[in-house]
């Protein structure tokens, strides 16, 4: 599971809009969960481009099946996210906690959303849940 900028300071950030819960109550979550389901889920969150871009790079090295990703404001300008995930080939569900259809216009297209698996928009931290749910479906798909 890959986060973009900002999402380190959820919980502090915009709590109206993002809700209190910190990421890392949410990755703490996500991975009991996922365990639960009999997978893996890897967490990571960066304020660099270039560190989630080195991420998805080494995902078929790492044998990950499905990445959820939250791409924050790169989803509407990363040309490079977009490259590096259809490089790897690898399933990818996109999830925003707000609905980025309901905020400002430059917000509305997603550079990613033609080509995931799904976009989850709207629904605050449980939007990861549902990400999680989907990708887990995803690489059950995908196994041998």
């Amino acid at each position: 599971m890959l986060n973009g900028p900002n999402l380190n300071l959820l919980g502090q950030r915009e709590p109206t809009l993002y809700g209190r819960e910190t990421l890392v109550a949410i990755e703490t979550r996500l991975v009991a969960q996922a365990k639960a389901g009999g997978h893996e889920l890897v967490c990571a969150q960066s304020n660099a481009e270039h560190v989630l871009l080195e991420r998805i790079h080494a995902a078929p090295r790492d044998q990950v099946r499905c990445i959820i990703i939250n791409a924050g404001a790169w989803t509407h300008t990363s040309i490079a996210l977009r490259d590096a995930l259809l490089g790897v080939a690898i399933p990818f569900v996109e999830v925003h906690l707000s609905n980025i259809h309901a905020r400002e216009e430059f917000r509305h297209r997603s550079l990613l959303a033609d080509r995931a698996v799904g976009v989850i928009c709207g629904f605050g931290p449980l939007g990861y849940e549902f990400a999680l749910r989907a990708a887990m479906a995803e690489a059950d798909r995908a196994s041998p």
